[in-house]
């Protein structure tokens, strides 16, 4: 079955995307290192034979119309709700086969990471790539059944209970495979803490 990635992203606005990050790195740095860094990691995995690349763009009007993003590839609007009821949503969309979904803010994915969690969706139900803070910046599932229909609800986002949260929704005896944790960028001090593990 086709394996899809699926890439969140929201049109780099100043003011309305990294807005944390853009309290002290300025809400147009902000936005600008957003439209690099998304760019940057929908070439790098649109490049790769091994899935096929979707993009899940906000908000759903201009992300459709959007000139940013390259228009060879797919576009599925997000829709209304929480992020849960977003990826939720998208879980729900595809036919049958596994599906990998990943924020375009997250500057340590990698093709091997994505290609690590399809093949622990061989043998698994669900895949996690935990962030450092209680959160996850990859959710897959191998969808050989019906996606729960309680999957995602009443997570507390954007909190250490992230993770914890998601895996409640999911039923008990589901099988759940781990990848790499990697950070997030929601501040500035991520992004200098990256710059600098770069260098």
């Amino acid at each position: 079955m086709t394996k899809t990635l699926v890439i969140f992203v929201k049109e780099p606005v100043p003011g309305r995307v990294k807005t944390r990050l853009g309290r002290d790195f300025g809400m147009t740095a902000s936005a600008r290192w957003f439209r690099h860094q998304a760019l940057r990691l929908i070439r790098m995995m649109a490049g790769d034979a091994r899935w096929r690349t979707v993009l899940g763009v906000a908000p759903d009007v201009a992300g459709l119309r959007s000139r940013v993003w390259p228009a060879h590839l797919p576009r599925w609007p997000q829709g209304q709700g929480d992020l849960g009821a977003r990826m939720g949503r998208v879980f729900r969309r595809f036919p049958p086969g596994p599906v990998v979904i990943v924020g375009a803010d997250i500057p340590g994915i990698t093709p091997q990471l994505i290609d690590r969690a399809f093949r622990a969706l061989g043998d698994h139900d669900a895949v996690f790539g935990p962030a450092e803070d209680g959160g996850y910046w990859l959710v897959g599932l191998r969808r050989s059944h019906q996606t729960p229909p309680g999957f995602m609800r009443g997570v507390r986002w954007s909190t250490a209970s992230t993770f914890a949260d998601t895996v409640a929704t999911l039923p008990d005896d589901w099988r759940i495979a781990m990848i790499d944790p990697l950070p997030d960028i929601d501040t500035l001090d991520d992004l200098i803490a990256h710059e600098a593990a770069m260098r």
